[in-house]
């Protein structure tokens, strides 16, 4: 065994060392910059190589390599074969190494532009960036576009590696010029640091020791720095935040709420809000894997057990009752699309915040970010790699800080409801609407006031044209139920639009916000434990299905009322088809506006099949199970 090889035969997995604490970074710039080289440059230098790993590299080299008999330390991250047959990273790989004064975790990003979405990835989690810069080449676009990335990714640490400095003769004046370019984009992207290094990847200049190639440099070495910058951003400092991951029940005689400390620290009897809700409490008990503890901070993953019994599904976040987070569900946010299809406004996507998640519009795109010269520009699209601001809207209200305050509790991510695939990486710039409003959280809660009623808040939506019997229907089936003794109410489109929503016309955005506050209203009277029977037209099938995602499941049934145009204007009860077709009335669903059908209704009524009375019993069969908190068998389900 060579003595080379012999120096590297040490495990990876060492034991932490005392110093700064663990580091996490990344690697970044543009294709073919050297990024996975300096990786692997670093793990042999570090002496993180097995020797069977060195063995293999060598082997490896010579089959894939592209430094001619030398050693290609890339190969060592390079590791799909796509990779090494095209010379690219293309997934994010991540290595662990250490020193004697730090222990190190670092991601390969990808270079190539149609790979940016994993680049944004690896920065999500880091520290410090190493943003790498081929020394023949300069700042490229795809230079500037990672450091806007990690910039916007919280990012405040920046190493300038000018990579292959061997390859212009070490020439001073290059580094310098490029020093220089790179500071006058980079100024205004909020850095707290810029440290510029003139290395070689390939031959290790100035890695690990200074190089005597470059005397006139008399800054650290890369590792040097990297065991001596502090990026200690003090989460602990922050306010206290822990979104719930699981409510931990295992048995009758204790519930817990489990999940990882976002930030700040909890202690044994300190006051805790859930941010939704607005209940209160105290800690009564941090329990761990490794037995109960008097306090936890970011970072450690805690079940808490409170002192009083408090509703804090999955998705809620316990804050400190003076430091809430933002819960409003209109928000402008910083995008990095990551998908060929173009944002357009209106798209709909999941949502997905801490352990939340949730439906959500992408309302309007206000801007678009020119990498190159920083400014913001008018679009209404966002393309594949795009960096732009957005209004996004989500169907309930999810809590959330500024990612700027709070990296953990500002960041998301959204999902295309159809593929599953991520679109879009986010980053929270500010609430919009009342965004110093907290819920109070009162003693008696829905629970309570449906106890007291003996039945299950519902919300039963009639949607169907003009003049298919909705309200008919729906006034036969309130009859029925208040017979049964069931506590209702009724809200009827024709009666809102002359007090609560007399301001609205009947234009599609103007339909659209009728639905929202009517269904706004149905969600306040099912919190005082009500059955409630909603008509209303209601023609965008996309508005429906936002009302119901306001809903739990199981507390929104869809009804339609399937009767054609034809029958609806033969009846026409209003005389709302005979004014339409005197032009009378412009703007009549069936007539000048088209409607959509549900696609899953919970029950359809053929309005030309049988009458009010028989559609209504219909109705009541399959709500009054629902009320008493029986769920239907699928038999029943098919019967009706």
């Amino acid at each position: 065994m060579s003595a080379a090889v012999a120096t590297l035969a040490r495990p990876v997995a060492a034991p932490v060392p005392a110093g700064r604490g663990l580091l996490r970074f990344l690697t970044c710039g543009s294709v073919d910059d050297g990024k996975s080289t300096l990786i692997g440059r670093l793990l042999y230098e570090t002496k993180a190589i097995f020797e069977d790993q060195f063995a293999s590299l060598e082997n490896d080299s010579r089959r894939h390599g592209t430094t001619g008999g030398d050693i290609d330390f890339a190969l060592l991250v390079d590791g799909l074969e796509a990779e090494r047959e095209q010379g690219i990273t293309i997934d994010v790989a991540y290595r662990y190494f250490s020193t004697p004064r730090r222990s190190f975790i670092v991601a390969d990003t990808p270079g190539h532009e149609q790979y940016t979405r994993n680049m944004a990835t690896g920065a999500s989690n880091a520290d410090l960036a190493i943003l790498l810069v081929d020394a023949r080449k300069g700042v490229l676009t795809q230079t500037k576009r990672h450091s806007v990335i990690a910039a916007l990714l919280g990012i405040r640490h920046v190493v300038l590696a000018v990579n292959k400095i061997d390859l212009v003769g070490y020439d001073r004046a290059v580094f310098e010029r490029i020093v220089a370019d790179f500071h006058a984009f980079a100024d205004e992207l909020g850095f707290r640091s810029i440290v510029p290094i003139p290395l070689s990847a390939r031959f290790g200049d100035n890695v690990t020791a200074p190089s005597a190639a470059t005397p006139w440099y008399g800054g650290p070495t890369l590792i040097g720095h990297l065991e001596e910058v502090d990026v200690d951003e003090a989460a602990q400092d922050l306010p206290f935040r822990l979104p719930v991951q699981w409510v931990n029940r295992p048995n009758l005689d204790f519930r817990g709420f489990s999940g990882t400390v976002a930030s700040g620290r909890v202690r044994i009897g300190d006051p805790i809000v859930a941010a939704s809700s607005g209940r209160q409490s105290k800690v009564k008990r941090i329990a761990t894997f490794d037995g109960d503890r008097a306090e936890a901070v970011a970072g450690d993953a805690v079940t808490l057990v409170l002192a009083d019994e408090i509703d804090a599904p999955r998705g809620e976040v316990f804050a400190e009752p003076k430091a809430r987070p933002s819960v409003t569900t209109r928000f402008l946010a910083r995008l990095v699309w990551m998908t060929d299809d173009a944002l357009l406004p209106g798209r709909s996507v999941l949502l997905k915040i801490g352990t939340r998640t949730v439906p959500a519009t992408v309302r309007a795109i206000r801007s678009v970010l020119d990498v190159e010269t920083l400014a913001e520009r008018q679009s209404e699209t966002l393309g594949l790699n795009a960096i732009g601001l957005a209004e996004i809207e989500t169907v309930s209200p999810v809590a959330f800080d500024v990612y700027e305050d709070n990296r953990e509790t500002g960041a998301f991510i959204l999902v295309d409801r159809f593929s599953n695939a991520t679109v879009a990486a986010g980053m929270v710039r500010e609430a919009l609407g009342a965004t110093n409003v907290h819920r109070h959280g009162f003693d008696v809660d829905r629970a309570a006031r449906a106890g007291l009623k003996h039945q299950r808040p519902l919300v039963v939506w009639f949607t169907g044209l003009p003049g298919s019997g909705k309200s008919t229907i729906a006034n036969l089936v309130e009859r029925k139920l208040h017979a049964l003794g069931r506590h209702t109410a009724m809200l009827d489109g024709d009666d809102l639009r002359q007090g609560l929503n007399a301001d609205l016309g009947f234009d599609l955005a103007s339909r659209g916000e009728n639905v929202r506050r009517a269904g706004e209203v149905a969600r306040l009277m099912t919190e005082a434990g009500l059955v409630v029977l909603c008509a209303f037209v209601s023609p965008v099938r996309a508005d429906r299905e936002r009302l119901r995602a306001r809903f739990a499941e199981g507390e929104f049934v869809e009804v339609f009322v399937d009767a054609p145009a034809e029958l609806c204007a033969a009846r026409d009860p209003k005389g709302l088809y005979a004014q339409a077709r005197e032009g009378k009335i412009a703007s009549l669903t069936g007539v000048a506006q088209s409607y959509e059908p549900p696609l899953a209704p919970e029950l359809v009524l053929d309005a030309a099949a049988a009458d009010a009375e028989a559609l209504a019993e219909r109705v009541v069969a399959l709500v009054e199970p629902l009320i008493s908190g029986v769920r239907p068998t699928a038999e029943d389900s098919a019967a009706l």
